[in-house]
């Protein structure tokens, strides 16, 4: 097995081809980060797990926001600050995220990480440690 490039693990909430909106908190929970913040949480994350985080979606128009992808039921399990927002079934609305291909042209969309089949989902523990690590070096 190539460990610098683990086997990419097709979700049945990922689309063929282009990009598609998925109802979160169904297959999957996502948190939203927004513009910098998204992308440093993204960078600190990705290095700490030694590029085996789990789907991050980036959205390269408008907010810029990042999306992380977790397990259905998860996000709402943690304390979320610094404008990070857990988007899944709690009640408080309906969230769509949205979804990028694996290849092709997904413009405004892509993949900062993939999910693999070692990390169909990036940890929410270790995300919401990550984005506390990271509030705390910006302030």
């Amino acid at each position: 097995m190539n460990l610098e490039n683990p086997p990419t693990l097709v979700h049945p909430w990922i689309p063929a081809h282009g990009h598609a909106l998925r109802h979160t908190g169904v297959l999957f929970d996502a948190v939203r980060i927004p513009g910098a913040l998204g992308d440093q949480v993204a960078y600190e994350l990705i290095q700490f797990t030694d590029f085996k985080a789990g789907p991050i979606v980036r959205e390269a128009a408008g907010a810029r926001n990042m999306y992380f992808v977790l397990r259905a039921g998860t996000a709402s399990l943690h304390v979320w600050r610094g404008g990070a927002r857990a988007l899944g079934r709690d009640g408080r609305g309906v969230a769509f995220v949205g979804v990028p291909a694996l290849d092709g042209n997904t413009w405004p969309l892509d993949w900062r990480s993939l999910p693999t089949w070692e990390a169909p989902f990036v940890e929410g523990e270790l995300l919401q440690q990550m984005v506390e690590r990271v509030l705390t070096t910006v302030r």
